[in-house]
């Protein structure tokens, strides 16, 4: 196993998920019931399930397009949203 890249890919998904509106809904879904069991494994196979199919489209993907392609393609496209973000933010209202 590739610990490295294992470690990458667990912190990078743990940091863009704390807080996000997956984990509220979470956190709401375990303040309504009884059990917080069945919380922690709903959300807990969705994410196993939504990571799931992003590696195996993102395995076909490199069939058709280099892994550099991509990875550069990810680079700009988290730029983009970064700058828009941040366009948004400091835009002036009114």
């Amino acid at each position: 196993m590739d610990w490295k890249l294992f470690g990458t890919t667990f912190a990078a998904v743990f940091i863009a998920e704390l807080g996000d509106k997956t984990q509220l809904a979470t956190l709401s879904f375990a303040t309504s019931g009884s059990s917080r069991w069945p919380v922690f494994f709903g959300s807990a196979l969705a994410l196993v399930a939504t990571s799931a199919i992003a590696v195996v489209f993102g395995e076909a993907l490199t069939r058709f397009v280099s892994p550099k392609v991509l990875q550069r393609a990810a680079g700009f496209l988290f730029l983009a949203v970064g700058a828009w973000v941040l366009y948004g933010a400091f835009k002036p209202t009114g």
